[in-house]
């Protein structure tokens, strides 16, 4: 056998190695320049952890997007991988909020309401976690909802993060718009996966479980509620 041939073999073998040291033994450090404690958001650090070697792993393959920043915690992850590796991450949201962040709802922050025009804002806090993180030179917000951004989207992507709107609609919109643009090898990671309907939301599951029944993606090992599923 060639050893063209035999690398059909021996190249996915090694793939789901490395794939084992990174979500089960955790080889690689996570170089952040900004005490992440101190960023508003609810991402846990070890899917973080995960977000940022997943992305160290396709970047190769091309830049990487994530729908919903909010303040920027993800954004801090995902930006440190690319800053490592000269890629660049855009960071797709309105910054006026989802349905729990609205006045009066669970999730609401009232550092981040904008009283003059009845409306919540994130723009100014994410800015500023970009900036302090030194990742100016390598995220780029798109401040528009996820259909609006995806309308002429034709760049390939390597890894999208989905962790906007928790409605089906929304969760439904962001999956349509953007998991077409995983090139073969590449990730689309969901936040908020609950298997049980009674630990949470399901609309972020159910797009993982369409995902999956395309055909289209193979699912990696789950962390926490960190869903990982790779483009086939």
């Amino acid at each position: 056998m060639a050893y063209a041939d035999q690398s059909a073999y021996l190249l996915p073998a090694l793939c789901w190695c490395y794939l084992y040291s990174v979500f089960f033994v955790g080889l690689n450090s996570v170089n952040l320049s900004i005490d992440i404690n101190t960023v508003k958001g609810f991402l846990d650090p070890e899917e973080g952890r995960a977000l940022y070697d997943a992305a160290n792993q396709v970047l190769a393959l091309g830049p990487c997007l994530e729908v919903g920043s909010y303040c920027g915690k993800s954004t801090v992850y995902l930006g440190a991988a690319c800053l490592e590796s000269g890629s660049t991450l855009f960071a797709v949201d309105h910054h006026r909020g989802s349905e729990e962040h609205q006045l009066g709802e669970e999730y609401h922050d009232p550092d981040l309401y904008d009283a003059s025009i009845g409306r919540m804002d994130s723009f100014k806090a994410f800015r500023k976690t970009v900036q302090e993180a030194g990742l100016e030179d390598v995220v780029v917000p798109v401040v528009a909802s996820s259909r609006v951004a995806a309308r002429h989207w034709a760049t390939p992507l390597s890894l999208v993060f989905i962790d906007g709107g928790h409605s089906r609609d929304a969760a439904l919109t962001d999956y349509r718009s953007w998991s077409r643009h995983i090139v073969p090898g590449g990730y689309l990671a969901i936040h908020d996966i609950f298997p049980d309907p009674e630990a949470g939301g399901q609309a972020p599951y159910e797009i993982y479980q369409l995902a999956i029944a395309s055909g289209a993606f193979r699912a990696l090992p789950t962390i926490k509620t960190l869903g990982l599923l790779q483009r086939l």
